[in-house]
């Protein structure tokens, strides 16, 4: 059963909550990490990627790294988003029950017929009340996908296996991105986040899903999405890799932010050649 929209939360904490501030911040975020981009070789639309999901002055330019792989992407229909549940106990994988979200640049409608597909997926509206691990990506997919629909998710208690299962059977094709939202270590100082963030950073390119929850907020999905990949033969890239003390804050205790992009092999290796 389905509701009306879930109103925006964070909105004029982790992202402005003016339309054109807020429009014109997200694509600044993503013109500077275009600039980066535009050093490396051409790359593909990517199947999956993992975002972090802090506040913007903080984890923002991180995401853009990420999020700049969609300019220009045609044939995006739906995006499964995947974080984790923050504030309210879950068990297992749960949806909010709207029929959208809403932030300042309006409403992104949920595709709320793929749940049908997923029967093990609770519904929850007070784990997505207030929880901004899928809100802060919304007003990047508002800029670069108009048109996509969402399937948002959080994980509370819940295996790798059970959250693989879901986005396995959510997977599609082209027309569906898989998003997964986390951050990294918390709390560190800067070089000890520096060298945790980095092994982690190692461990997901390289495939391997032993990854504890002191490493992650999001680990669960990472995991999960990781194993996936290595099924269906995905490789994955980092694309940026910074902490707090990088963007904005001190580096006494610091928070990690990654950026990865998923695709099959022989795109990798396509855009390796180009």
């Amino acid at each position: 059963m389905t509701s009306g929209s879930r109103p925006a939360a964070v909105a004029g904490y982790f992202y402005p909550d003016d339309p054109a501030t807020l429009a014109a911040m997200v694509d600044r975020l993503l013109d500077e990490a275009g600039e980066r981009a535009a050093r490396a070789a051409p790359a593909p639309v990517p199947k999956a990627m993992i975002v972090p999901h802090a506040g913007y002055i903080y984890s923002g330019p991180v995401a853009a790294s990420a999020y700049v792989r969609l300019r220009g992407a045609r044939g995006i229909e739906r995006v499964v988003l995947v974080g984790p549940a923050h504030r309210v106990a879950v068990g297992g994988v749960a949806q909010a029950g709207a029929t959208s979200f809403a932030t300042p640049l309006g409403e992104i409608a949920v595709d709320n017929q793929a749940f049908a597909t997923v029967p093990q997926v609770v519904t929850s509206p007070r784990a997505h009340a207030q929880e901004h691990s899928l809100e802060v990506q919304l007003p990047f997919l508002q800029r670069l996908l108009p048109a996509a629909r969402i399937v948002p998710m959080v994980v509370g208690h819940a295996s790798p296996d059970e959250v693989s299962g879901v986005l396995d059977a959510l997977w599609g094709g082209p027309e569906t991105l898989i998003l997964i939202s986390s951050d990294l270590s918390h709390y560190l100082g800067y070089e000890a986040a520096r060298a945790i963030d980095a092994q982690t950073a190692s461990r997901v390119t390289e495939l391997d899903d032993e990854l504890d929850a002191e490493r992650a907020c999001g680990v669960t999905g990472i995991r999960a999405l990781v194993r996936l990949a290595r099924r269906r033969h995905l490789q994955a890239e980092l694309l940026d890799l910074r902490n707090s003390g990088d963007t904005a804050g001190d580096r006494a205790r610091v928070v990690g932010y990654a950026a990865f992009a998923f695709q099959t092999q022989a795109e990798g290796a396509h855009a390796r050649r180009s």
